[in-house]
């Protein structure tokens, strides 16, 4: 492990992609993964799918996804704060995507119908996220390269634009690794609860972090600090309503809930805060996590009804039942009085129309405040029905700024020789804000391969 050609940091998915790209192109590979063997894959063993263009169907995606189409979503959720430049990349890459993965043991679900509304646009993985981890781990054990578990990188030698060395923690051991490339794919900062602090205050000790505790940013701060240029705002992240019940770290996908759509959301004191039908789930499920983190006490509650209780993905931990809404707010610890006026309101401002979960249908609310632009019904058969949310947060959008070739930029926007940054670290540059489900693994998988490829050209000469 001392020498190496490429070394990488991190095994998720973008660690995976550029160890087995520039393994492939003829460099001698070191990946170094923080997690012991059990948890390894950071928060890719998690995932489930990831976004990708077409232009016709395939046998694990329905109908077209265009470069268009696709560019289009990114813009309703980012509003326009994205590198439109590597976004572009980004995207049109996803088309080459599901042959190579397929090569490196990847397998897939039949394109899948029904609520999700994610048929045309995302390819779910068979097994999930931790068999795709698994597949790429033994695609990158024949290929050769040498993986080493519970090691930590403490540090990077950042001299004139060039990565000189790695300090690390092998089980504990310190130790130096001295690369001809480097590739970071080491996540965000979403596990450190007090980096989160000094952008969240006391609201960071009430988050649940959906996926991998080592996600510290030990790697990202520590080349911040050497003058590598950031981008992205650090208050923004992949966050989502999670059931408050979840675990603190690493209880996964899981532990979201996809009942919004169907459902009223009210703070503890019984009041809607935010148009639950604004669009489809997948384009609007990752603005609820800020939304609840933005609740006193962080803390929120989703409300339905028996008719409702169907038409989402079922939960990990079993709803709350009432038999009316009184009941079910005492039990929830919400004030009776303003839920059952809360409710009360909205059943008599719900208009007339043809109900289509898996559309922007015409059911909607007239005459309050916050308006249900789709999907209202009155919530009105008992049992009702209620969850605790808190805010999920999945990665953090401040990161590593790079360029097209995923070299990472010093602050005169010179590129680094030697150091490459695929993942969640760099994700920022295109998710300036907001998220559309998938894209994530759709960002490491074409930036790690990019990463992979060019580290090796500066390793090999």
């Amino acid at each position: 492990m001392q020498s190496c050609d490429v070394l990488v940091v991190g095994g998720g998915n973008a660690g995976l992609c550029a160890a087995i790209t520039a393994r492939e192109a003829g460099a001698s590979v070191v990946l170094l993964e923080h997690a012991p063997k059990a948890f390894r894959g950071g928060n890719s063993r998690h995932t489930r799918n990831l976004r990708l263009m077409h232009q016709s169907p395939t046998a694990t995606l329905a109908g077209a996804y265009s470069s268009s189409d696709y560019w289009r979503d990114l813009l309703s959720v980012t509003h326009g704060n994205t590198d439109e430049h590597l976004a572009r990349i980004a995207i049109d890459a996803t088309a080459e995507l599901l042959p190579w993965m397929h090569a490196h043991g990847a397998r897939f679900q039949p394109a899948l119908e029904g609520t999700l509304s994610l048929s045309r646009t995302n390819a779910f993985f068979l097994g999930g996220g931790k068999a795709l981890m698994n597949a790429y781990y033994a695609a990158a054990e024949r290929l050769g390269v040498s993986v080493f578990y519970d090691t930590e990188v403490r540090s990077l030698c950042l001299a004139n634009g060039m990565i000189r060395e790695a300090s690390i923690l092998n089980d504990g051991v310190p130790s130096s690794v001295r690369p001809k490339a480097v590739v970071v794919c080491s996540g965000g900062f979403q596990a450190n609860i007090e980096w989160l602090r000094e952008y969240w205050g006391d609201a960071a000790d009430n988050f649940i972090i959906r996926g991998t505790p080592y996600a510290q940013g030990v790697v990202l701060k520590n080349l911040l600090e050497q003058g590598a240029a950031p981008v992205g705002d650090p208050t923004q992240c992949h966050a989502v309503a999670v059931d408050a019940r979840a675990p603190k770290f690493d209880g996964g996908i899981v532990s979201r809930l996809d009942c919004i759509p169907f459902s009223i959301v009210v703070d503890r004191a019984g009041r809607r805060f935010y148009d639950e039908g604004e669009d489809l789930w997948p384009k609007r499920y990752a603005i609820w996590g800020r939304l609840v983190a933005q609740c006193p006490e962080q803390i929120a509650y989703a409300i339905t009804d028996a008719k409702s209780e169907r038409l989402f993905m079922p939960s990990a931990f079993p709803p709350v039942r009432a038999e009316s809404i009184g009941e079910l707010a005492c039990t929830l610890g919400v004030d009776a009085s303003a839920l059952e006026t809360t409710i009360r309101n909205f059943n008599r401002a719900v208009r007339p129309g043809s109900f289509n979960p898996a559309a922007l249908d015409d059911c909607r609310t007239a005459g309050i405040t916050p308006a249900k632009t789709h999907w209202a019904r009155p919530i009105d058969v008992p049992p009702f029905i209620g969850y605790p949310l808190r805010p999920g947060i999945t990665f953090t959008y401040l990161g590593l700024k790079v360029d097209e070739n995923a070299r990472v930029l010093m602050p005169e926007g010179l590129p680094s020789a030697n150091l490459f940054a695929a993942g969640e670290i760099m994700a920022g540059n295109i998710l300036g804000q907001g998220y559309i489900a998938g894209i994530g693994m759709a960002i490491g998988a074409v930036f790690g391969r990019i990463a992979g490829r060019e580290a090796a050209k500066v390793a090999l000469g």
